[in-house]
């Protein structure tokens, strides 16, 4: 039979379709049968070692995912343990920090671990004399006595008692200490808390206890003003009693030494007793190995570049060693100790100002000493990447009631930890209780703050170190607070009536959350002075300070007080000078009234918004 046409040459073409291969299935995965630990800046070769297999094989692997890589590539976590489990091998991940610890304990003797100075926080109210106090230490019990402005320059300082030294850390406010936490840093060994015996526990006591105990650090209070007519040691310990610190001597164990750092009382009860205290730790380190470090704090000096103080937690630092910190390298060109004077070394405990860095570190950072200059800068330039990839993909990361739902939908059990804060102290204690009731098998509700006030940034950062959501009754964000919750993607949900708290939490934990509304602020504007206005009452010269003041549309008009909602309602007339407008900008001064409302004030806020409905994901 003929199938087609005679070619030139004699042969005949076929013309039946030619069968196509059928498309190979890729080959599953071998199974995992083992599990390697691999470091943090690991290249092509040392995974390939790892996982003993030839360089050849991983790259040609890398070329598969369409990753043209050479031998000495340094890999990222997520690269590295998907090219091992094609090799049937689970992948446990160390920071490069953690795999120099773990080399050097193969090395090092550990009959060389000797005790180090415990490293003590000092926290409290700003008008309970914290300074006052830390003066007073400085002043009795610092070895040297030029020491007389050091807690200005680095910011720590050593005391000695009975020959044994106690580290201070004198940190600028809650913040700092938040945010060294927030970047893992354990640096203190315990926290002194200042409470003033004619004051009692006031929002920032609470705020430092809430601190501490997130930070897993054991508690000492130090009852100061004992020397005025008016204190009253016993009400502090009743009100420390009602947030869970009992004093020993009723039964507890919490310790709690009256001082007055005025007059120089009981301080070296104080420094005895934190020495006890850090005793049941057994605080060891092991000044042979290569030193490790925190950043308690950086800076950039015009003359010497820029300069971190760091604590040196284990090992002894020297002049001229190659170390890395946080996504930065560097070669120690100098330390300083905390009374000026140039070192050569510096041991365990020791707080030193370290220059020789290539870029500013933040607070908490880890310091590594190398003895390999290049692999440091290899592993700076992959946590650099790294830090620009996790910035861009950070919001998708917190909990919100949004994603907290679609968690229990999928199965997963949660802990929700949420801060409160309201326009008065009972509706916080309202919230907080009603609150740590809807709590059931699937998702427990944690209150790890509450407070009065305006949503303050330091609330935010204890949310974004704990990853919480922050419920605002009848209080707004402040400026700052409102930058850094968008940035850190921090979930703040305002609300001004209890009922609508609970019933939100509630849905979200039986997953019935209905498309929520969100503000979208379009402006705000000062009230710089209040007058009369016939047949209208009183209204508020104002001037544009962001965004825009309208009256059109659905925008909606709030009037806030000291960070306290006074009234929510429309805007009743905006005018520029005689004239009836529908917007102003910023920068432009106008005249604003409310419908209905004229309880205006030299000093308040006008903030402009609308309400958008955003469905749940």
């Amino acid at each position: 039979r003929l199938h087609g046409p005679i070619r030139p040459g004699g042969r005949r073409a076929d013309r039946r379709p030619r069968q196509q291969a059928a498309p190979r299935a890729p080959a599953p995965p071998p199974p995992i049968t083992r599990t390697i630990t691999l470091a943090e800046g690991m290249t092509v070769k040392d995974l390939a070692e790892k996982i003993e297999v030839k360089a050849k094989e991983v790259l040609k692997k890398l070329m598969e995912k369409r990753m043209v890589l050479t031998i000495n590539t340094t890999l990222d976590t997520e690269t590295a343990t998907m090219i091992a489990r094609e090799f049937g091998a689970d992948v446990k991940m160390r920071t490069f920090e953690e795999e120099m610890v773990v080399l050097e304990s193969e090395v090092i003797d550990p009959g060389d671990l000797v005790p180090r100075a415990p490293v003590v926080t000092v926290l409290g109210h700003v008008d309970h004399g914290k300074t006052t106090l830390l003066d007073a230490i400085r002043e009795t019990r610092v070895a040297e006595q030029e020491a007389g402005g050091i807690t200005q320059h680095i910011g720590a300082y050593a005391a000695e008692i009975d020959g044994r030294r106690i580290v201070f850390l004198d940190t600028p406010g809650h913040e700092a200490f938040t945010m060294m936490r927030a970047r893992g840093a354990s640096v203190t060994d315990v926290v002194v808390l200042v409470v003033a015996a004619d004051d009692g526990v006031m929002p920032q006591t609470q705020e430092a206890i809430d601190h501490a105990r997130v930070a897993d650090v054991p508690i000492l209070v130090a009852i100061n003003k004992i020397d005025k007519s008016d204190a009253n040691p016993e009400r502090v310990k009743q009100e420390l009693a009602e947030r869970e610190l009992t004093p020993e001597d009723w039964g507890g164990q919490t310790v709690m030494v009256p001082v007055s750092a005025k007059k120089r009382d009981n301080l070296d009860t104080l420094l005895e007793m934190i020495l006890l205290v850090t005793e049941l730790g057994e605080h060891k380190a092991n000044p042979k190995r290569m030193a490790t470090g925190a950043v308690l704090e950086a800076k950039v000096d015009r003359g010497r570049g820029p300069v971190a103080t760091i604590l040196v937690q284990d090992g002894t630092l020297h002049v001229g060693d190659n170390f890395i910190v946080g996504t930065h390298v560097g070669r120690v060109r100098a330390l300083i100790d905390d009374r000026g004077q140039p070192l050569k070394e510096a041991e365990p405990s020791s707080p030193v100002e370290v220059l020789g860095l290539t870029g500013l570190p933040q607070p908490g950072d880890a310091l590594q000493v190398v003895a390999d200059a290049a692999k440091a800068r290899q592993i700076a330039l992959l946590r650099q990447n790294q830090a620009k990839e996790k910035a861009l993909v950070s919001r998708g990361t917190r909990v919100t009631l949004e994603s907290l739902q679609q968690q229990l939908a999928e199965g997963e059990a949660k802990e929700l930890p949420i801060i409160i804060k309201a326009d008065v102290q009972g509706s916080a204690e309202v919230l907080a209780e009603s609150l740590a009731k809807l709590g059931d098998e699937r998702v427990k509700i944690r209150i790890i703050h509450t407070g009065v006030g305006a949503i303050s940034e330091w609330d935010v950062l204890l949310a974004s170190t704990s990853n919480a959501i922050i419920i605002g009754f009848n209080v707004r964000p402040d400026r700052n607070a409102a930058g850094v919750a968008e940035r850190e993607g921090v979930d703040i949900r305002k609300h001004s009536v209890i009922y609508n708290v609970t019933d939100e939490l509630k849905k979200a934990m039986t997953g019935l959350l209905e498309p929520t509304t969100r503000e979208r602020q379009l402006g705000l504007a000062e009230v710089r002075e209040v007058f009369k206005v016939p047949k209208i009452g009183l209204a508020a010269g104002c001037i544009v300070t962001d965004g825009s003041i309208t009256r059109a549309g659905d925008a909606q008009a709030r009037l806030v007080r000291d960070g306290v909602i006074v009234h929510e309602g429309r805007i009743g007339s905006l005018r520029r000078f005689k004239d009836d407008v529908n917007e102003v900008k910023t920068g432009i001064e106008c005249g604003i009234t409310f419908e209905r409302f004229s309880d205006i004030k030299t000093g308040d806020v006008i903030e402009a918004f609308t309400v958008e409905k955003v469905a749940t994901v």
